[in-house]
């Protein structure tokens, strides 16, 4: 009994010790924890109202309940596969040709030896990321326009002379091709620093055997960034189904919705301007438990494969 209780005692003195010692740290932390306990933990307690037939007047709790009713009218409806289909094919197109592209920029950069060269590409790749989405967004809609620089080539190359978001064929390669650039630069730093941290040897004795460029990235580069690639892989698998809205919608058009519109543009068209609170909350419900999966699973396939996981 008396060794039961000294434990609780221990742990105590502990706590108040390692507080004590590092005090500026946790008071560094509670902004930290305030902003995720205010906006992402407090908020989960309005997704009852997908249970619910929710208006304001009645608030959460006096709403009538009903159920699973959003859900099956979601599941049931014509707006159900193609907004799947559309968020699946998107988020696809991002593993295979957005994911891989900042990695393949890191290593060019890593194999540059030209310092001002590699300053520059770095320079240029980044500055994308820091425009607005809003003025990202009126650079595509003025490039792609009926007179557009793109629409131009588009054009000499055989294509239609209309505006090419009036083509719904034409929206996923925009969608991607824009992100590509918008977020190559900036998603590669995580990638060079990655690479700044493997042993330089191991590149000089490859040399001494005879491998040349593409082998020692094959065999010393990739394995050693290897565990950065799965980690960020997964997180990616995490957020397969959140395909950005805000460009979406900034871009997209009625003329355009049979492959443009995915599930969160829906909620979005649904909650705020269709006043359908309770419907949106359930699509936006079906669509974090699908990545839940999806990030379970990815982390499960990517331990038993390679031993690299976030948990």
């Amino acid at each position: 009994m008396e060794k039961l209780t000294a434990r609780p005692v221990t742990f105590r003195r502990t706590l108040v010790k390692d507080f004590i010692l590092n005090k500026y740290l946790y008071i560094m932390m509670v902004p930290i924890i305030a902003f995720y306990v205010i906006f992402h933990y407090l908020p989960m307690y309005g997704a009852i109202i997908a249970f619910k037939e929710y208006t304001p007047i009645k608030g959460v709790m006096g709403s009538k309940w009903v159920g699973f009713e959003h859900f099956e009218s979601f599941f049931s409806s014509f707006y159900f596969w193609r907004i799947l289909k559309n968020t699946l094919l998107l988020s696809f197109y991002n593993l295979i040709f957005d994911f891989p592209a900042p990695i393949l920029l890191a290593i060019m950069i890593n194999e540059v030896r030209s310092k001002v060269f590699k300053k520059s590409v770095q320079l240029i790749t980044y500055m994308p990321h820091f425009i607005s989405m809003i003025v990202i967004a009126g650079i595509i809609k003025d490039f792609t326009n009926s007179n557009g620089i793109i629409t131009y080539l588009w054009t000499f190359f055989g294509g239609d002379s209309t505006s090419m978001l009036q083509h719904p064929e034409l929206f996923r390669p925009i969608y991607i091709i824009s992100g590509i650039w918008q977020g190559i630069g900036w998603e590669s730093i995580i990638y060079l620093a990655a690479l700044m941290g493997i042993d330089q040897e191991q590149y000089e004795a490859a040399r001494i055997d005879g491998a040349g460029r593409f082998k020692q990235i094959w065999h010393i580069t990739l394995p050693g960034i290897m565990p950065t690639i799965m980690i960020l892989f997964i997180l990616r698998m995490g957020n397969m189904l959140n395909v950005g809205f805000e460009k979406i919608i900034l871009l997209y058009n009625p003329t355009i919705y049979e492959t443009a519109d995915v599930i969160s543009s829906f909620v979005y068209r649904k909650g705020l301007l269709e006043f359908g609170w309770s419907y949106s909350s359930a699509v936006g419900i079906f669509n974090s438990v699908v990545n839940l999966i999806l990030l379970v699973t990815a982390n499960w396939i990517s331990r038993k494969v390679n031993e690299h996981s976030l948990w």
